[in-house]
């Protein structure tokens, strides 16, 4: 079950405690470093989540895993989370981190998808074009192709959506059809 008061509590504090000490980016790579070992190892999850694994050894195999990847302040914390029983909760803290990260730097995630893979070209045209509108000083790009858009694109800034795909359009005509009163009448 989510906790995101949690997750958000331990990555304030984990985010306080690496500004205090200059550690900030350090723990930053850390944490995208455990992010891609949990989303790309199923085993570790399962590791973390167990109830049936004591805390000693749970502690052993994360510092066996981890030693010589990550720093001292970020193996504290894991360590810190073992002792507390919240292990379970490390990716779940690990987005909040890197989703308070980027609220400290000012950096705005744009998602994009398209149907087919974009140019360079096409790419800086089109952060050059948020940031100006915008405002936003920088910008990470997310990218996804899906070919079920057909053609066009749907760009996420925040919470707002703009879905300017053909996938889009085509169902928006398929609702107008629906709802013609001349079929109706021709029936």
């Amino acid at each position: 079950m989510q906790n995101p008061r949690l997750a958000s509590r331990y990555a304030k504090s984990i985010i306080e405690l690496a500004i205090e000490q200059g550690k900030l980016e350090e723990v930053y790579a850390d944490m995208q470093w455990l992010q891609a070992v949990c989303k790309g190892n199923r085993d570790f999850l399962n590791l973390l989540r167990s109830p049936i694994i004591k805390g000693d050894a749970k502690k052993r195999i994360i510092d066996a895993v981890t030693t010589g990847k990550i720093g001292e302040l970020t193996a504290a914390f894991n360590r810190l989370l073992v002792t507390k029983g919240r292990e379970g909760k490390l990716p779940e803290i690990i987005q909040a981190f890197i989703a308070e990260y980027k609220v400290k730097k000012n950096i705005q995630t744009i998602k994009l998808t398209t149907a087919a893979p974009v140019s360079d070209a096409l790419r800086t045209a089109l952060i050059d074009q948020i940031r100006k509108s915008g405002g936003y000083d920088k910008i990470e790009l997310e990218e996804k192709v899906d070919e079920n858009l057909i053609g066009g694109f749907v760009l996420q800034i925040g919470d707002k959506l703009v879905d300017a795909s053909v996938a889009y359009d085509l169902r928006a005509i398929a609702r107008q059809f629906e709802n013609n009163d001349f079929v109706y009448k021709v029936r």
